[in-house]
This record gives structure tokens, sequence and C-alpha cells, in this order.
């Protein structure tokens, strides 16, 4: 009688559980999952290797790293007690920010029974993981002096537009108001220092590169020069806010994928971040969560918004649109939207960026 279970491939495994094919390699590597092989002689997950995997995949969000979850698999418990503290403090810092919910929801209603219908506005500022701001700003051009509220941010901040659509110049222009705030170029840069002269001149920064590097390597990242340049700059000490030129530039699949799922077990008491982005491996509209915001720049060079992360929410379909797979993306690095404008600069062109875009 035939059997009625069904085994999975590398990559039908690694997508039901939110890894990357390379992370279940890595796994078998160290001897954490046992897939067995099918007549054709090809790695095949059943009911029990993919529990296995989503354990590991748990303690692994959880900030454990793959000796650690070796042990806690074999039932030690050594070195536990400050990953632990260390997800009460996250644990914590949630309770405390549904707490500052609440107490808005609580006013809101008070308000609905003296007569006061809540706005939209504030409806929308329920969600309890933004960190409220309140700064109005002048958008550059294209927008031609606009303004912009950004009243809120989350850890992670991706901003999206098509080529020419001026993503780049609000990414400056927000780490010009922001306080605070720097802008990380495409070669990775803080101000006149380079990756590596910062690596080479902070040895305490070289060791937070190096730890997380090993991280992002048993989740399948390739360590490469382009993503040592991106660590050293996520790892920097200083700014409370750092936003990142596209922040996939000249990383992988499986890398961007390992990237990502660094970023969002990161402390809730760690900098936020805008990411700006082109990329559907790097920005998931699927796995989008609440710790997580949006920020569209249309084509037609109206005003930047939020956008939801759900279908039939007013813009999603336009960032969909933007968004490609790796492979794509790494075809038109460097690519650059332009078209004439007829005005006063008769022949200008414009551009995504503030002056040509040298890959990393």
């Amino acid at each position: 009688m035939k059997s009625s279970v069904r085994f999975l491939s590398p990559a039908q495994a690694a997508a039901r559980v939110g890894v990357s094919a390379k992370a279940l390699r890595l796994y078998e590597q160290r001897g954490l999952v046992a897939p067995v092989r099918n007549a054709a002689g090809w790695r095949s997950y059943g009911p029990g290797e993919m529990q296995r995997v989503t354990e590991i995949a748990a303690l692994r969000a959880l900030g454990l790293s793959l000796a650690q979850v070796a042990g806690v698999l074999k039932g030690e418990a050594e070195d536990l007690e400050p990953i632990l503290a260390v997800h009460q403090s996250v644990l914590e810092a949630n309770v405390r920010q549904l707490a500052g919910t609440i107490e808005r929801v609580r006013g809101l209603r008070a308000n609905l029974e003296r007569g006061h219908k809540p706005t939209v506005e504030e409806l929308t500022r329920l969600r309890d993981s933004a960190t409220e701001l309140g700064i109005e700003f002048e958008l550059p051009w294209p927008w031609g002096g606009e303004l912009f509220k950004l009243r809120e941010m989350r850890p992670l901040n991706y901003i999206v537009g098509p080529l020419g659509s001026g993503k780049t110049r609000l990414a400056v222009r927000l780490a010009e108001v922001l306080p605070a705030a720097i802008f990380l170029d495409l070669e990775r840069r803080v101000g006149d220092d380079t990756a590596a002269a910062r690596l080479t001149a902070d040895p305490a920064l070289r060791s937070r590169v190096d730890q997380t590097l090993a991280w992002l390597v048993e989740d399948g990242a390739t360590v490469s020069d382009a993503l040592v340049a991106l660590v050293a700059g996520l790892e920097a000490e200083g700014p409370a806010i750092l936003i990142v030129d596209m922040v996939e530039q000249r990383l992988d699949s499986a890398t961007q994928q390992a990237m990502v799922a660094h970023l969002r077990r990161r402390r809730a008491d760690r900098r936020p971040l805008f990411l700006l982005t082109r990329s559907c491996a790097f920005l998931d509209l699927a796995a989008v969560g609440a710790d997580e915001a949006i920020i569209l720049c249309p084509a037609n060079h109206s005003p930047p918004t939020w956008v939801a992360p759900y279908p039939g929410a007013p813009g999603y379909e336009a960032v969909a649109t933007c968004l490609a797979p790796p492979e794509i993306r790494a075809r038109t690095e460097g690519v650059v939207a332009w078209r004439p404008f007829q005005d006063n600069h008769r022949n200008e062109f414009l551009s995504n960026s503030l002056a040509p875009r040298s890959p990393f």
C-alpha cells in the first residue's frame, strides 16, 4: 500500500519553514537534521525531519547559535541564561509598547462615549510597534518642496519605488532631518570612512562584524566584500537611525534572506533602520510583520506614501510591481532611469539618485 506521507524537497522544506535551502544543508552538515533520500537519490524531508527543522528555526529565532541549538536538542542547558535574558528584555519592551497602545485605545473609547469620533490618523497610529516622531519637512526635487509628515517609524522601514521615483533623494533628505541619522551609500561609507578603514581602526567593531557574519553564514549567507561592508555599517556604534541605500546590493538570494531574517530578530531596542530595496527576496510582502513599514515613492512623483502590506491596500500593487527577484536585480544593477525635463532646466535629466551611482 502506497504511503500517504508527503516528503518535501529541500526548496519546499526551506520555503515552508522560512529559511534558505543553503541553511538546511548547513543544518545537515552539523548533524542537526538527517533528510532521507528518495529513489533518485535526492534529499527529502518527511514529517519528522520537518518537525526538527522547525524546532531549529524556532531556537535560532530566540538567538541561539547552531552550536547552542545542538546542545539544547541534546538536553543541555549551558549558556542559555544570557540568551533568555535578552529575549526577556525584548518581551518587556514589547509589553511597554503594548501598554502604551492600550492607553491610546482607552482614550479613544472614552472620547467615543463623549460623542467624539476618532480620526483616521488616530486609528492608524494604534499599531503598537511604532515610534512616534511628529516630524514634518519639505521634500526635495522632484517633489518641489511639498510637505511630508513622518509621524512614526518602525524597527524596519522599507523605501520602495521604481527607477526615477526619487527614493534615494527621499532617503538622503531623511538622513538630514531625522535626529542622529546617517545615510549609508552604495559603497557603505559613513562620511569619508570606508568599511575597511572602520574595521581596521576599531577592533571592537571587527569583533561584532565577525560574530554577525558567523550567524549569517549559519543561516545560509555567503561572505563577500559587499556583505562585510554592509554588516560593518549596521554594527557601527553611534547614530540612532541608519538609512541604507539599496540594501541588497551585490548580495545573492540566500544572503539576502539570511540578512533580513537577522534584522528581524534584532533586539527591539536597537536603532531603527530605513532600507531602500527593490528585491522581493529582501522585502517579501507576505512576511512583513508589525515591526515593519513600507514607504512607496510613486512613479508619477506624487508624495511618498505609507503602504499597508496586504493585497488590496492602496499602493500595494505598485509596491509589488517595483520588486523583482535577486537575479533580475543583479542584471539591472547600476541602471539609472532618465527622461528629458522640459522646464527652466531644459536639458536636465531625471534620475533616481543625486549623482551617477557606482557599484560597490
